[in-house]
């Protein structure tokens, strides 16, 4: 087992390792999302008149659809296909009927998982200097060997390793430091 796992999990079962985790990951969650009462009362108006075409339309206009269908994501992306292709409405639409008003706008106005909200977090803990070395830019790390914290996206950071330290995995990386002159690449995972 690689040293630095081995360390994790003795970590996680002998100290206040939740409560250290909240430090970097404070997920609290959130309300419900805001849901535009103009587009609402559109959504009620097909809803009563079984206006497939309007209901869809509107209800896109969300954040959140009501239903986890894999043909949603497109529909967003390609308005357009709501016109070419009916049976598909009709289907997804069937089931928004059985649902009903109450429960699309209970599913509409969902909040935010927990699970979404942790991606920048790491990140943020690391330009609170919660390390002891305040991220630089690409050019300052390069430009000498001192501890640093490398602050660039997750691909700016793929490429710095695959590039210099031989990296050659295809996941992005969470974090690329440099401590007494030896590099630290690694992911962030809750």
């Amino acid at each position: 087992m690689n040293k630095w796992t081995k360390l994790s999990i003795e970590y996680a079962n002998q100290r206040s390792y939740l409560d250290d985790l909240f430090q970097v990951y404070p997920t609290i969650p959130e309300g419900i999302r805001e849901i535009n009462e103009d587009v609402w009362s559109e959504v009620e108006k097909s809803f009563k008149k079984k206006d497939n075409d309007l209901l869809i339309r509107q209800l896109l206009k969300f954040d959140l659809f009501p239903i986890k269908d894999s043909y949603i994501a497109y529909l967003k992306r390609d308005i357009s296909a709501i016109d070419r292709n009916p049976r598909t409405i009709n289907r997804i639409c069937g089931r928004l009927y059985e649902m009903g008003l109450d429960k699309i706008f209970e599913r509409c106005s969902k909040p935010k998982e927990t699970n979404r909200q942790i991606g920048p977090m790491f990140r943020d803990w690391l330009k609170r200097k919660s390390l002891g070395v305040e991220p630089v830019s690409l050019d300052e790390f390069l430009s000498n060997d001192k501890d640093a914290i490398l602050d660039a996206g997750d691909n700016a950071m793929m490429e710095f390793a695959k590039e210099l330290l031989g990296y050659n995995h295809n996941k992005g990386l969470d974090f690329v430091g440099r401590f007494n002159k030896q590099f630290v690449i690694g992911e962030a995972n809750f």
